[in-house]
């Protein structure tokens, strides 16, 4: 296992169609799930949820998506169709994080989507330093009412991404980085 600096220091996204079989055990996937819960959360509000795409499931969700894309794209090509299908397919593992906000007198909404945003990173580290490749992606489905609901998200519920995970089957560069100099100011 990565030394933590390290990790956090070399992580990278791995794109989904440079993944492959095998993902994460059961084992691996429950480590993934406690660290993706393990994030501030100031008031203890747990605003976030997590949906489990592995197997047929992962096929059964692109159809769905894509019933949503051709209902509302009618001139859509069976190309095009046939691209929604496969939006979880190319890596073994999916895991949409869903994000929701309480009423709470000492925590807005803000702070409760930034701790989602907290728990969509915490799955990746933990994935990267399992091993796996890691990326977390949204896409329009995960901004469609109709969608969501397709997916069985309630009304008051956001999609904050889909982490897909699997080995890394394809190697390939990291991107440049911003320099310090350009991103930090000092007060």
């Amino acid at each position: 296992m990565p030394d933590a600096i390290d990790l956090l220091k070399t992580r990278r996204s791995v794109k989904p169609r440079e993944m492959s079989e095998p993902g994460p055990s059961p084992a691996e996937l429950e480590t993934i799930l406690t660290i993706g819960a393990r994030v501030p959360d100031h008031g203890k509000l747990a605003p976030w949820r997590f949906i489990v795409f592995e197997g047929d499931a992962r096929i059964r969700a692109g159809e769905l998506i894509a019933t949503v894309f051709a209902r509302k794209n009618p001139n859509a090509t069976p190309a095009d169709i046939d691209v929604e299908k496969h939006r979880l397919t190319d890596a073994p593992l999916v895991i949409g994080v869903v994000s929701f906000t309480r009423p709470h007198p000492k925590v807005p909404p803000w702070e409760q989507e930034l701790s989602a945003g907290a728990s969509a990173m915490n799955i990746v580290t933990a994935a990267t330093a399992l091993g796996y490749g890691a990326c977390w992606l949204t896409g329009w489905f995960a901004f469609d009412r109709d969608a969501l609901d397709a997916l069985g998200l309630k009304p008051v519920e956001k999609l904050a991404g889909l982490v897909h995970i699997g080995t890394i089957s394809k190697p390939s560069e990291d991107r440049p980085r911003p320099a310090l100099a350009n991103i930090v100011t000092r007060f």
